[in-house]
């Protein structure tokens, strides 16, 4: 559910060589692989386009239906002159806000381990921050089904802000609670700002992890959609009109449930560009962790894509 107005962005998110003086690696140091250039980013994109949908038009409750979005090309980012994740601030960070299952700090784990590998970018998880930072005026009961939400604005610009780390690329909080965005919403999964390096993102509505394995393994893949998405926009992705992506926008549970995990060959681009991750090595990083989750599907489609670029 996001409205893709800058700043703000709802949702329904390597180390430079270093050379001896004759521009060999040093003896017995492996050479840092150089980030990918735009112009092979262009290849890579042209090699993935055969494994990847087209996006249809949208049903009557979908996104794009009462959100009409222009989309954005790998060289539309470039040229728009992004918020890049680089030194000195190049580490994501997460910070849980209140309490948690156990089910649920696993997820919370794991998605740290999985964003990691998505942006190729250094992730660490913070110590936890009480529920009790919030207000009253900056909480509500929704008025028809009773669910107890607060604030994303709030968690944003209060608790967030305040605490930035310096080096930080994105700070982002996670919750067991719901969120609300302010009047006009029913609830988000999630808010990123584009400019503020600052998001939140909700397990609330992702199902219940602690119902057995199955039911695990579909709240962790709807957690690490809405992480990696509401992490993409404040790199400076907006949504994706193309294909079927993780970074389509979402209007509602079975519209992000038919969304992938993996990026568009556009996206990819913008991503690996921005994060100077390469292509094949990030396809790699993710299938392990895919296979070891028993996220299988997810696992054989970024096998077909590295096999596509890299064969």
């Amino acid at each position: 559910m996001t409205p893709l107005l800058p700043p703000t962005l709802l949702t329904l998110g390597l180390l430079c060589l270093t050379a001896t003086a004759n521009d060999q690696p040093a003896a017995g140091k492996a050479e840092t692989p150089k980030p990918p250039t735009p112009t092979e980013l262009v290849a890579v994109r042209a090699k993935l386009v055969p494994l990847h949908r087209p996006l249809g038009k949208p049903g009557p409750h979908d996104w794009l239906a009462s959100h009409p979005e222009p989309g954005q090309t790998f060289e539309q980012y470039l040229a728009g002159r992004p918020t890049l994740p680089r030194r000195p601030r190049n580490v994501i960070y997460i910070q849980p806000l209140g309490e948690f299952t156990q089910p649920q700090r696993k997820i919370v784990t794991l998605t740290a381990d999985f964003m990691g590998r998505y942006f190729a970018l250094a992730v660490k998880v913070q110590p936890d921050l009480p529920l009790a930072l919030v207000p009253a005026k900056a909480r509500r009961t929704h008025p028809t089904w009773g669910d107890k939400q607060i604030l994303t604005s709030y968690v944003l610009d209060d608790i967030l802000k305040p605490r930035l780390p310096k080096d930080a690329a994105a700070f982002i909080a996670f919750t067991a609670s719901d969120l609300w965005p302010g009047e006009g919403w029913n609830f988000v999964f999630g808010q990123a700002s584009l400019s503020e390096r600052v998001g939140v993102w909700s397990i609330y509505r992702n199902g219940e992890p602690d119902k057995g394995e199955a039911a695990f393994r579909l709240c962790l893949l709807r957690t690490l959609k809405t992480a990696t998405h509401e992490t993409a926009h404040m790199f400076g992705l907006w949504h994706c009109t193309k294909y079927e992506c993780n970074m389509c926008g979402s209007n509602n549970r079975d519209e992000s449930d038919r969304r992938p995990v993996a990026l568009c060959p556009e996206c990819l681009a913008k991503v690996c560009w921005a994060c100077q991750a390469d292509p094949a090595e990030r396809f790699g990083s993710l299938i392990e962790f895919c296979a070891r989750h028993g996220l299988k599907d997810e696992a054989a489609f970024l096998e077909k894509s590295r096999k596509a670029i890299r064969p």
